[in-house]
């Protein structure tokens, strides 16, 4: 792992550092990674990912087609709304890992996608799986993951790296936290607003994300992470209001198929 991040931070400072760069659909903000830069990162992550397999149990391929070609079929659509920032850029690559207990999904940078089945058996339809999905391919989009690391390690720790001067561990730390990054209040509410914006030209309901925290409000005991987003009834307030914002017409649900999906898992 050591040895891809020095080389990819060997060529981030060779290539230079673009600051304030425009992303689709994000405004302004600081951010030291090239988008190359970032595909190496995320590819990265992805090796660490799938190479620990205790602690990320990836559900085989074999055996689970069926599966797999329908989250990538919900992918696919919302790839195919034309709304996805790089869509020709990042890898969009989906694997479930095999975790009943987890209520949760992530994206990397460079938009490698992983959902726990524990969330896939959670939620009730098609559209609350879109809205999900959305969100984080939409943290990927607008570079969410490598803004906050600018943010947080700043240029004289990314240089220490890239010199070997850094502290023993830093760089898997980088990498392994990167999994479990907490983004920002501003950047969560951006990421659920471009869920909307998604599948707003869909048939599907286009405030499917708010289907998860609808759910989540009825929980005795919700995960750890959302006490460090916003409130799950504002965020459930916010996507409605978008949805009505931007006149997106869909209603369908899709839980028939989702139902026996579930069942597969």
């Amino acid at each position: 792992m050591k040895k891809y991040f020095f080389v990819f931070l060997s060529v981030f400072f060779v290539t230079g550092m673009p600051i304030g760069c425009k992303v689709k659909g994000g405004g302004q903000g600081i951010n030291l990674f090239t988008i190359e830069q970032e595909k190496e990162l995320g590819l990265q992550v992805k090796q660490e990912i799938e190479s620990n397999p205790s602690d990320f149990p990836i559900l085989p391929e074999q055996g689970n087609e069926e599966i797999y070609a329908y989250i990538r079929s919900l992918r696919d659509r919302l790839l195919g709304s034309g709304q996805v920032a790089h869509r020709n850029d990042f890898a969009w690559e989906v694997k479930i890992i095999k975790d009943d207990e987890t209520l949760n999904a992530f994206c990397t940078p460079g938009g490698y996608i992983y959902v726990y089945s524990g969330l896939i058996k959670f939620l009730d339809s098609e559209s609350e799986l879109l809205g999900v999905l959305g969100h984080e391919m939409a943290h990927a989009a607008l570079r969410h993951s490598t803004r906050q690391l600018t943010k947080i390690y700043g240029l004289q720790v990314l240089v220490a790296i890239a010199t070997g001067k850094s502290e023993p561990g830093l760089v898997e730390q980088i990498a392994l936290g990167l999994v479990s990054l907490k983004f920002s209040r501003s950047h969560e509410t951006e990421a659920d607003a471009h869920s909307v914006l998604y599948l707003c030209n869909s048939s599907y309901d286009a405030a499917g994300a708010a289907g998860f925290f609808e759910k989540m409000l009825n929980q005795p005991t919700p995960p750890e992470f959302l006490s460090t987003h916003p409130s799950p009834t504002h965020r459930v307030e916010d996507i409605h209001a978008k949805k009505q914002e931007l006149g997106c017409p869909g209603t369908k649900k899709g839980e028939k198929k989702y139902a026996e999906i579930k069942k597969l898992l």
